[in-house]
């Protein structure tokens, strides 16, 4: 059963020395052992299939047997329940029915569908004003004699700007 727990006055200490779980030579700071271990899972494939990480802990690497008994016994385990004690008491709240009613609304999209004026089409009037014939409405606005009319797009080349 290989275990890796090294305890010192102050566990929060970042200077203190751990040993690596792969290499048992290796001393390393506490605040440089998650980049360690990585390094060192890389570097001892053969022993990085014998080890688990704990859930509660990135940093406890257990050998895949003593897994459910270092989950049962981790002293990170309790510091996860705390957390999740704690977030449940904090977003409980009271389920009592709310008092708010919504307030009254005087629209009605039915009868604005059947009351709007019919769809918008180009050169028709939409207003209800005074009833005009539409031929003095809607004659083009233009000097040219009856038999001619106005072109609908230019051509590419005036005939004015050709240069001969």
């Amino acid at each position: 059963m290989i275990m890796i727990y090294i305890c010192f006055v102050d566990p929060q200490d970042p200077d203190r020395l751990l040993q690596c779980p792969y290499d048992s030579n290796h001393q390393i700071r506490a605040c440089r052992f998650p980049y360690h271990l990585i390094k060192c899972r890389k570097n001892h494939t053969d022993l990085a299939n014998q080890f688990v990480t704990c859930p509660f802990n990135a940093r406890h690497m257990v050998a895949r047997g003593d897994l459910s008994f270092h989950i049962s016994r981790c002293e990170d385990k309790s510091c996860i329940e705390q957390d999740i004690v704690d977030e449940k008491s904090m977003y409980k709240r009271d389920v009592s029915p709310s008092r708010w009613n919504s307030p009254p609304c005087d629209e009605n999209w039915d009868n604005d569908l059947q009351t709007e004026p019919a769809t918008f089409v180009w050169g028709t009037p939409s207003y209800q004003g005074p009833s005009y014939s539409t031929s003095t409405l809607m004659d083009p606005k233009n000097s040219l004699v009856s038999s001619l009319r106005a072109p609908k797009s230019l051509p590419y080349i005036l005939p004015w700007k050709i240069s001969k």
